[in-house]
């Protein structure tokens, strides 16, 4: 079995300064967990902080003692939902294991916390350093206690804590290792990677996430290769056009000739249509919509929402003039974290706008009716395709990518929550997350992992995750 523990940035940053209060002494939270359990992966998911005041606990430097009384409301609804408790404190001198102290108490707590929960599933315990790395165990209904594997956080910076043996430095990654170093690499050779849509921004997107030593990457698209998009995809061949081969399976293949090492996992459907490809993003570190559609960027957001998952929303507008030329070129990269602002609050489309698109996907003969009513506008554009201009964003986008995985601009991350290039105009434009109103009610669900129905989508009803 493995575990993993997945932090929303926004209680990051709250733990960190709750843990860490300047005095040298130790302090503890507990959160409410969502879930995700499948395939011997079981995943806890940060969904609700409680901070144990520090008036209201005896502190020292190597203990803590609080009263359990705050913890109540978040035993209740965990005992009715199915949710996990994790206990987080934090170890101010540094040292990197549990304590027999710490034993002891876990012991305790948790052997209470299964006493108000009618389901065995694991529950967790957590501890934060100075640097503010995390590590932590799980503990079953028998009170035995299994280490965490992975801890990883979605915030500003995407931080990554794992019990798995560093990667060798090789020849070809040499340069990354370089510039980002070995610890960076290290991260890059462990990632698990999605990449949704695998044309025009998506190829060269795939392209460099392989080059740059992504350990896992998964594609998903269910479109074939033609001969009016052999312009954009990186590796097509007119052969693969005239084959009508899948997208992914062409980019696949250029992978695996590639002989990197870069493990490749694709799905030919669309994602409202497929459970597995659901299930596969749940468990991926990272994603990068690269689709056109509204509903399917806004069906990539949720589940990034609720299963803390890192997204980047790549988007290129060129808009011709009529006369056979351009009008005006832009291109956008969204860094989106759980509990934040969403496409939906940055004003990327509006809920008309959503519901066109969802219309015309689930029954198109209704939407054409309606569209020739008047009652759809501009939902169904085919705007032109240039490579050079999907190359470039797609680089801006893996760059971001690397500064949340090592920062290395002179700026902090949270200032290019938006990077907005005007191509025309000559600019490149950075947006902060400051700038962007959080989307508050999406925000009651960030980590709320399983959920009936999955995502609170109706239509996704077939599509339970359980």
């Amino acid at each position: 079995m493995q575990y993993q523990l997945k932090v929303a940035g926004k209680f990051y940053k709250q733990l960190q300064q709750h843990l860490f209060p300047g005095d040298g002494k130790e302090a503890v939270a507990i959160v409410l967990c969502g879930r995700y359990e499948k395939d011997g992966l079981s995943i806890l998911l940060t969904h609700k902080l409680e901070l144990i005041p520090h008036n209201e606990c005896e502190r020292d430097e190597d203990f803590v003692k609080w009263k359990t009384d705050r913890m109540v409301p978040l035993l209740e609804e965990a005992s009715s939902t199915g949710m996990a408790i994790l206990k987080i404190h934090s170890h101010p001198g540094g040292y990197p294991k549990f304590s027999d102290v710490d034993d002891f108490s876990d012991s305790e707590l948790f052997s209470s916390v299964f006493g108000w929960c009618s389901s065995d599933s694991v529950h967790g315990s957590a501890i934060m350093l100075p640097d503010g790395s995390i590590f932590g165990r799980v503990l079953d209904a028998e009170l035995n206690k299994y280490p965490i594997n992975k801890v990883t956080v979605a915030g500003d910076v995407i931080h990554i804590w794992n019990t798995s043996k560093k990667s060798e430095v090789d020849d070809f990654s040499v340069r990354t290792a370089q510039a980002f170093g070995n610890g960076t690499y290290s991260k890059l050779k462990n990632l698990k990677v999605a990449v949704i849509g695998c044309s025009g921004t998506g190829s060269p997107t795939i392209e460099q996430l392989a080059r740059l030593g992504i350990g896992e990457i998964v594609l998903i698209d269910p479109d074939t290769v033609e001969p009016k998009n052999l312009n954009r995809i990186i590796n097509a061949k007119r052969n693969d056009a005239d084959m009508g081969r899948y997208k992914t399976e062409v980019l696949a293949e250029a992978i695996y000739n590639m002989g990197l090492g870069t493990k490749i996992k694709c799905f030919t459907k669309n994602i409202f249509d497929s459970r597995e490809a659901l299930q596969e993003l749940i468990t991926c570190d990272v994603i990068f919509g690269c689709v056109d559609s509204v509903d399917g960027r806004n069906l990539i957001y949720q589940l990034s929402n609720f299963y803390l998952i890192p997204y980047f929303d790549i988007g290129v507008r060129l808009d011709a003039d009529g006369k056979g030329g351009i009008d005006s070129i832009s291109a956008s990269v969204h860094y989106i974290q759980p509990g934040c602002s969403s496409l939906l609050s940055r004003g990327q489309y509006s809920l008309q706008r959503l519901h066109d698109d969802g219309l015309r996907r689930q029954d198109p003969e209704e939407f054409a009716k309606r569209e020739k009513q008047g009652y759809v506008h501009n939902a169904n554009v085919d705007r032109p395709a240039v490579i050079s201009i999907n190359m470039q964003i797609s680089s801006i986008a893996v760059n971001e990518f690397l500064n949340r995985l090592h920062p290395f601009k002179d700026a902090l991350p949270e200032e290019y929550a938006k990077v907005t290039m005007d191509y025309c105009g000559g600019c490149i434009i950075n947006e902060n997350e400051s700038k962007f109103h959080v989307d508050e009610y999406s925000a009651k669900w960030c980590g709320r992992g399983n959920y009936k129905p999955f995502l609170r989508m109706p239509e996704l009803t077939h599509e339970i995750i359980t």
